[in-house]
């Protein structure tokens, strides 16, 4: 008797032990698949960045953003903002870029011209920015919105963008030193920054 539920014992052991190594192989396959599908997105398939650049451009787009929010608020410098306008066109999720792209950004678009000719007193100057970027996010030839945008031309109007004003808001600090210390400049030196997170990943993937 105790020899058999030693046996039983040792064949339901043996059992859950085999199915847990079935599992283990079975998460294993799905989290190497998951890798390589991971690598292997790109937002418009140009670039070919994988999944880590879509993180960086995500985060180049956001800190973008951010300067724009600084400067229609309380970051009110002479350097030419204005740029960040074509810097988030080229940084633009793929998402984002195919919904404003579409029949949603044609309709914002047409409504904000509109409001701009006919009602220009109800036209706030904080949304001059957004609906410019909508504007030539919906009327750019395809030659820049699908060549250029996923090419080393887009990439490098970002890092062009970028060096202009990281050296505009060193200039304004009054140096290097005050730009990265200053209470209110550090928050505008990191986004600044980051915003060579992308443009720079992007040229080592093409190079290398």
């Amino acid at each position: 008797m105790t020899s058999y539920l030693a046996m039983k014992t040792g064949s339901t052991s043996e059992a859950a032990q085999a199915l847990l190594q079935s599992d283990l192989r079975e998460l294993g396959m799905a989290a190497r698949k998951f890798a390589n599908h991971a690598m292997a997105l790109d937002d418009q398939g140009g670039l070919g960045l994988g999944f880590l650049g879509s993180i960086f451009k995500w985060l180049a787009f956001a800190a973008a953003v951010y300067l724009l929010i600084l400067d229609r608020t309380n970051w009110k410098t002479k350097m030419l903002t204005g740029l960040l306008i074509p810097y988030i066109f080229f940084t633009l999720p793929g998402v984002l870029f195919n919904l404003i792209r579409g029949e949603i950004g044609s309709w914002i678009a047409f409504v904000a011209v509109i409001v701009q000719l006919f009602f220009p007193k109800h036209f706030r100057d904080y949304l001059e920015m957004p609906a410019a970027l909508i504007l030539l996010t919906v009327v750019a030839p395809s030659l820049v919105a699908d060549t250029f945008r996923n090419d080393f031309v887009g990439v490098g109007i970002c890092l062009v963008i970028g060096c202009y004003l990281l050296q505009e808001h060193i200039r304004a600090s009054g140096g290097f030193k005050p730009a990265f210390s200053r209470a209110n400049g550090v928050s505008n030196s990191i986004g600044i920054a980051l915003l060579f997170i992308y443009p720079v990943w992007a040229l080592v993937t093409m190079i290398f």
